[in-house]
């Protein structure tokens, strides 16, 4: 098997965001993870060209653990906190 490269998905997921500027978006990342290294993700977040209040939008968690984070019991407590604080966010607006 020899892969040519990496798929980038920052410039789809940067028109999204400015298509629809209620998009929010969060990212997990464990800071050992060696498959996508989470300097790579904060380095892509920051260089996708979207201006300030669309960057508010975008939430980055980072664990202590490696690429599968669901292996690390303290990693999923922190996960389930993210993501119900998340969920309960992106609702505001709606009611």
């Amino acid at each position: 098997f020899n892969w040519p490269g990496f798929t980038n998905v920052a410039p789809d997921l940067a028109a999204a965001m400015r298509y629809n500027p209620h998009l929010k978006v969060q990212i997990e990342n464990g800071y050992y993870d060696l498959a996508t290294p989470f300097y790579a993700t904060e380095y892509t977040v920051e260089h996708m060209g979207l201006p300030p209040a669309l960057q508010k939008n975008i939430s980055l968690n980072f664990y202590d653990c490696g690429h599968m984070l669901y292996e690390q019991p303290q990693s999923i407590k922190e996960l389930h906190a993210n993501l119900v604080k998340f969920i309960r966010g992106t609702d505001q607006g709606n009611r």
